[in-house]
């Protein structure tokens, strides 16, 4: 019997790898589009999170417009108050994936058959 992909999938499959792309933007100065999809879940957490609920607050500060520009092109977001709001629930909801892993570093047993 054949496997069939998902269409979310398919869509992954077609994505670059955002980590290669990374690391070469990073040593050029170049930088990284931000899929759509990425604003969305990320929105979408700070959402679920009641980040968003009582929108009272208020923030200013001088910025780059250039920094603002290159903000608004790789994201797509239009407005200030939107993409100050992406970035703060980005931070916001950093899963700190990196901390967790290196609190469990030299953990597995070297003698382990992963595999490869």
């Amino acid at each position: 019997m054949a496997k069939t992909e998902t269409p979310s999938a398919k869509k992954r499959k077609n994505q670059p790898n955002t980590a290669a792309w990374a690391a070469v933007a990073a040593s050029s100065g170049q930088t990284m589009a931000v899929y759509g999809s990425q604003i969305e879940a990320v929105m979408a957490a700070a959402q679920r999170s009641g980040l968003l609920h009582d929108k009272v607050g208020r923030i200013g500060g001088r910025i780059s417009p250039t920094l603002v520009e290159k903000a608004k092109a790789r994201t797509g977001i239009a407005t200030d108050t939107d993409l100050i709001e992406f970035a703060l629930a980005n931070i916001a909801l950093e899963d700190r994936f990196a901390e967790s892993f290196d609190v469990v570093r030299g953990t597995v047993d070297p003698e382990l058959n992963l595999g490869f």
